[in-house]
């Protein structure tokens, strides 16, 4: 369980079109590596909280638009501003948040960082944290096929 501040959170994008509460304190909380997610969120990493689908809700003017960034997994971002909000596998009970899109992004603290297999090599944070490669050949991934292009 993460070390989490508070019983719930609130975030959205940086329009204010697309807000969201989850009633639970993240757990989960992590900095993705991967290539996918450095994409993604146009970042040298993604920094994520998990939350259970259920506890989700959705307000604002706008609803999170979705895009299958691969044939596993999609990542939810405001269609008009663009903010990233939401990695989720669909076959899931749980979802991401970005930690960006959190109103209050310190009251959550990652526990791990994940996907170091494609860690930018000038990038060095010694931060203490455990570290995790990605198991291409897990269950989950292992006929994964990635949407997005690459050049």
């Amino acid at each position: 369980m993460s070390d989490s501040k508070v019983d719930g959170v609130t975030g959205g994008c940086q329009c204010g079109a697309v807000r969201y509460h989850s009633t639970m304190a993240p757990e989960g909380v992590h900095f993705c590596h991967c290539r996918m997610c450095q994409r993604a969120v146009g970042n040298v990493f993604a920094a994520l909280a998990g939350v259970r689908k259920d506890t989700v809700t959705w307000s604002g003017t706008g609803r999170p638009t979705f895009y299958a960034s691969s044939s596993v997994a999609e990542r939810g971002f405001c269609a008009q501003c663009g903010t990233p909000l939401t990695f989720a596998y669909p076959d899931s009970d749980w979802m991401s948040v970005t930690i960006g899109s959190l109103d209050d992004p310190e009251a959550v603290v990652p526990e791990v960082h994940c996907g170091v297999e494609s860690r930018l090599s000038w990038l060095h944070v010694q931060d203490g944290l455990p570290e995790e490669y990605t198991d291409p050949k897990s269950d989950r991934l292992r006929d994964m096929v990635s949407h997005q292009v690459y050049f």
